[in-house]
């Protein structure tokens, strides 16, 4: 399996999770310019901005430490964009879903982890 392959395997189990989890899932890899968003979704009045992070194993750390400061304001700006775009004015949170897929797990076993930083990129 490749990289791309896993990472869209881990986006899928990661909405397939956020469903479970009632979030409302409105657009999958929503793209700019300058940034990707793998999904964004609403959790109750709570517009979310989720990245998300696959992993088979933590030999080089935790999938959330991939999401370093360059990738969150990344993030920022394109959740910025969109609310723009989309004439959008409400309470947003920045999400983080870890995948872990290893073969130690028959299943996926998923890390979300709410408001994993803040609109200034700051943890």
């Amino acid at each position: 399996m490749n990289t791309k392959s896993i990472g869209d395997y881990g986006e899928r189990c990661a909405a397939r999770y956020l469903r479970k989890n009632r979030y409302k899932i409105i657009e999958r890899n929503y793209r700019t310019k300058i940034s990707e968003i793998d999904i964004i979704a609403t959790d109750g009045d709570c517009l979310c901005f989720v990245e998300v992070k696959t992993r088979s194993n933590t030999d080089y750390g935790l999938p959330c430490e991939a999401v370093d400061s360059r990738k969150r304001h990344q993030i920022i700006k394109g959740a910025m964009s969109y609310m723009v775009k989309h004439h959008i004015d409400c309470a947003v949170r920045f999400d983080v879903v870890e995948v872990y897929t290893g073969t130690m797990f028959k299943k996926p076993r998923i890390n979300l982890i709410k408001n994993a930083f803040s609109t200034d990129g700051s943890l």
